[in-house]
């Protein structure tokens, strides 16, 4: 997602993972690949949330074409239900059956799901809108300059293939001429700038200081892999090991792409693949990331240069173009320690090879066709499964899409997203958000005196719907008709340049994490708020043609999952504020861990793909969003309906409670191909989409007296078995 410097667990969101813009941009030019060193998010590749329950099959190759309007799809569709299936046995495969048949995976995606499809539909409407603006027409305004320019420069293969690796050749030349490790930080510092990822060694950016959320202060994340998890590098199976050494070709080769010879290049992807195998060591795990304390590590200056002695940050800070910071969140001490150990260990040469593969790596899909076929048969074809990268087309939309996001959104909004839909779907957050307040009066296991807290902090949630109140300013982004890879460059810059100012800066709570047309919706921890773009808010997800069941199902569903991740258990570490306090009691603390504990007992339990289950650690925070959501927009449409003078009908063949329960598991048909649900099960917070419809029905009792489900049938539990937290 475009612009996202929070720490991670700031952003939490139903059908995908969010990202930072880095890895953004990093996701649209590899494509159908994986993020460098985590796994990308569906408004740049697929939804992330899914095991294969379909054949693995690709779909045919379709011809697209851009589209003139967005297509309509109801977001009850009777002809993606299997109606042979029984929803007491299986509700997914019996709300979803037919779509999955209808809809086979296509050859240039990992997944293909309801959100996927939409996105893609998403991004044809959006091809339409480029190509118009790439006409060079004087009457373009400067950001619609921008942008069609951008995307004509993108566009423009022959001439990316005839610059070769002529963009890099500058960075390529410094990194040659780092002779002396005192050298590194300014050499970083311009790496950084035109990469605006995590690939090379480690993250500088801006974040809000988690005690004291009005503050923004420097961050330093660990990074500098270019696998998807550290457990890529120590997993000790068979298919892990082989994957490693597909890895360490897949360097080799692209050395070669950079003109070494084949011997020299084998060592030196060996001594690449030693060093980030180090620096994996030292890096905290996944589910230690969603731990907000382990994660939350301030210190000044001079404390951030203890842990690095030979590396210095005032003169990195400096080639940054900043006057040096004087608060830090350092994310992961134990990695920089480490870091600082290989720095000071490994010979110039080994550092100049790291560096040159980082770059290469991060920049590859910018550049000539072999480059792009190189970088994609790994990260694509043989990390997740895919046949084929996308067309270009796709792919420069992605990166309009993530550098120049709001001047698109802007175009998007304008055709898209009237007030009327806005007034209904707050309308519809703030029944949500009563049905909440009535649950956590209702508790029997909260004190009154942490109630009184979840209060304040449910009434501080500030709703964002649809687009920022304040677009972005991109006047001072350079973008040339005959520069693709130098264009991307700039916006790498320009984009870290804007995180970087707003160190010691008042904090901006009106900004937003995610472009309008993004094809989904996340909750902010440290903001307290929660952010439904337009790009979410249409069919099949919300429909102002439909009923009210499904789409309190679905959209409802959705409102309530993001309410749900301020109190989910990393959430709830945070006050109204956002500031990371503890404002339960012990004992309320407690009820909850028991609570949520008897969800992640259920999803461990999951198979994912093979014989690999849900992480359900891992999962947790998404697990109990799904299951709270559900909750709240059921009691949402309870009281919606309530005050109708007349009953709502049966139809197609469903009453009002089962289209509630058919709308809401079709938010998630899908399907994936076995290597990217290997992937996703490491590295992914949600669980697959069988299991985030099953997993939460199952639970609900509504859903049991919807059907007419008996004892022992697979989606019934007894009273006593069932979870239930919020």
């Amino acid at each position: 997602m475009p612009a996202s410097n929070h720490h991670p667990l700031s952003a939490m969101n139903r059908p995908f993972v969010r990202t930072s813009a880095a890895a953004l941009v990093a996701a649209a030019v590899l494509g159908a690949c994986a993020s460098a060193s985590a796994p990308t998010s569906d408004t740049a590749a697929a939804a992330a949330a899914g095991a294969a329950s379909a054949p693995f099959g690709n779909g045919p190759v379709a011809t697209e074409g851009p589209l003139d309007r967005l297509p309509y799809t109801p977001s009850l569709d009777t002809a993606a239900m299997d109606r042979t299936a029984d929803p007491c046995e299986d509700l997914y495969q019996y709300a979803c059956g037919g779509w999955m048949a209808a809809n086979p995976i296509p050859p240039d995606q990992a997944r293909w799901s309801v959100y996927a499809k939409m996105a893609n539909e998403n991004q044809r409407y959006l091809w339409g809108v480029l190509d118009k603006l790439s006409a060079a027409d004087p009457a373009r305004s400067a950001n619609q300059a921008r942008m069609g320019d951008y995307f004509a420069a993108c566009m423009d293969e022959p001439a990316a293939d005839q610059q070769g690796l002529a963009p890099l050749r500058p960075l390529l030349s410094r990194i040659e001429a780092l002779k002396d490790r005192r050298e590194l930080p300014a050499l970083l510092a311009a790496l950084h700038l035109a990469t605006n990822n995590e690939r090379v060694l480690f993250r500088f950016t801006s974040g809000q200081d988690m005690k004291d959320s009005t503050k923004v202060i420097a961050f330093a994340y660990a990074g500098g892999l270019s696998l998807p998890d550290r457990e890529y590098y120590f997993k000790d199976d068979e298919k892990s090991r082989q994957l490693r050494d597909q890895f360490v070709a897949h360097v080799a080769r692209s050395f070669e792409l950079l003109g070494d010879a084949p011997a020299a290049a084998q060592a030196q992807a060996r001594r690449v693949m030693a060093l980030e195998t180090a620096l994996a060591q030292a890096s905290l795990g996944r589910v230690d990331k969603r731990d907000p304390y382990k994660s939350f590590h301030p210190m000044k200056a001079a404390g951030l240069q203890a842990l690095t002695p030979g590396f210095d940050w005032t003169a990195y800070q400096r080639a940054l173009g900043l006057d040096p910071a004087k608060s830090f969140n350092v994310t992961e001490p134990a990695f920089f320690k480490a870091m600082a150990k290989e720095l000071a260990r490994r010979d110039p040469a080994e550092l100049r090879d790291y560096l040159r593969w980082q770059l290469l790596s991060s920049q590859a899909p910018t550049l000539a066709a072999p480059v792009v076929q190189a970088n994609f048969e790994f990260f694509g074809q043989t990390l997740q499964g895919v046949p084929q990268n996308k067309a270009r087309w796709k792919r420069c939309v992605e990166l309009v899409d993530a550098q120049l996001g709001e001047a698109l959104g802007q175009e998007f909004v304008a055709r898209n997203f009237s007030p009327d839909l806005k007034d209904k779907t707050l309308t519809m957050t703030r029944q949500i958000e009563e049905a909440m307040a009535a649950r956590i009066n209702s508790l029997s296991w909260m004190s009154e005196t942490t109630k009184k807290r979840a209060q304040e902090k449910l009434h501080a949630i500030v709703n964002k719907v649809g687009y920022p109140d304040r677009w972005r300013d991109y006047s001072s982004l350079t973008v040339a008709r005959d520069d693709f890879a130098g264009n991307v460059m700039r916006g790498n810059a320009f984009e870290l340049k804007r995180q970087l100012a707003k160190i010691g800066k008042p904090l901006d709570r009106g900004e937003w994490g995610m472009t309008p047309q993004t094809v989904n919706a996340y909750y902010d921890a440290q903001m307290n708020d929660i952010n439904f773009p337009a790009g979410v808010l249409q069919p099949p997800l919300f429909d102002p043609r439909m009923d009210d069941a499904p789409n309190y199902g679905n959209t409802g569903g959705t409102i309530g999952h993001e309410l749900i991740h301020g109190f989910d258990d990393e959430g709830r570490q945070f006050d109204a504020k956002g500031n990371l306090r503890d404002w339960w009691t012990k004992k309320d603390g407690k009820a909850f861990e028991q609570r949520a504990a008897c969800v992640s007992k259920q999803y461990a339990q999951y198979v994912v793909v093979d014989d690999i289950r849900i992480n359900s650690k891992l999962t947790l925070g998404e697990d109990l969003a799904d299951l709270g959501g559900l909750v709240l927009a059921h009691a949402a449409w309870k009281a919606q309906i309530a005050d109708m003078k007349q009953a709502p009908a049966d139809a197609d063949g469903l009453t009002p409670e089962q289209r509630f329960f058919v709308g809401f598991a079709q938010w998630d048909c899908s399907h994936a191909r076995p290597e990217y649900a290997r992937v996703h099960a490491l590295t992914d917070p949600h669980s697959p989409g069988r299991y985030r419809i099953n997993g939460v029905a199952v639970n609900m009792p509504e859903f049991e007296q919807a059907f007419r489900c008996k004892p022992g049938q697979k989606m019934v539990k007894p009273d006593a078995e069932r979870c239930r937290v919020w």
